[in-house]
């Protein structure tokens, strides 16, 4: 007779099948999964603080550049569209120059006081705006040149400057032409010392 005793279906010793070991065996690579994790965490994080720290150290923001870019082109557009300061200078020259006319004033001098006075006023007060848009159009381009030599310019600012700089040319060129009278030619009186 056999004496031996063979467990039975639900007992826990009979419970050693390889799927059994390999479920009993799981939480521990999961605990080493979690240590390299937090060792993967840990080298992240110092990444990120070496990053933080080289973004303060590395290029600087060019917010003051595109904005002194912006301004120029806003210039150039004022100096040939003209401004309510251009307004207020002419009107201001024509006044004064009606007021120093006499009753005896001829013609050409009536002419000179109502229009070329306040003609050479817009044309002086246009002529600075333009040569501001053309300074500091000139100043946002050369700017890289006397700090890092790898510090650029982004395109659009680059762009904005440069329409600042022609806008700022076709200004100084048009005052020059209004100034000295090379644009339009002032009227004369016909007979006016008869």
């Amino acid at each position: 007779m056999d004496t031996t005793k063979t467990p039975a279906p639900n007992a826990a010793e009979a419970d050693t099948t390889p799927a059994d070991l390999e479920k009993a065996e799981t939480p521990q690579p999961a605990e080493a999964d979690s240590a390299v994790t937090d060792e993967v965490t840990d080298t992240d994080l110092d990444d990120e603080a070496f990053a933080d720290d080289q973004a303060e150290d590395g290029e600087p923001s060019q917010v003051g550049s595109a904005a002194f870019a912006i301004v120029a082109a806003g210039l150039g557009v004022v100096a040939l569209s003209g401004s309510w300061v251009a307004g207020i200078v002419s009107e201001r020259a024509s006044v004064a120059a009606r007021l120093e006319l006499t009753q005896a004033a001829d013609a050409n001098a009536q002419i000179a006081a109502q229009f070329v006075d306040p003609w050479h006023t817009t044309a002086m007060v246009n002529g600075i705006f333009s040569a501001l848009a053309l300074i500091i159009a000139t100043f946002v381009l050369a700017l890289p040149a006397f700090s890092s030599p790898e510090r650029t310019l982004p395109t659009w600012v680059r762009s904005v400057s440069w329409a600042g700089i022609g806008l700022g040319a076709l200004g100084v060129l048009l005052f020059v032409l209004m100034y000295f009278d090379l644009l339009l030619a002032i009227p004369k009186a016909a007979g006016a010392g008869a």
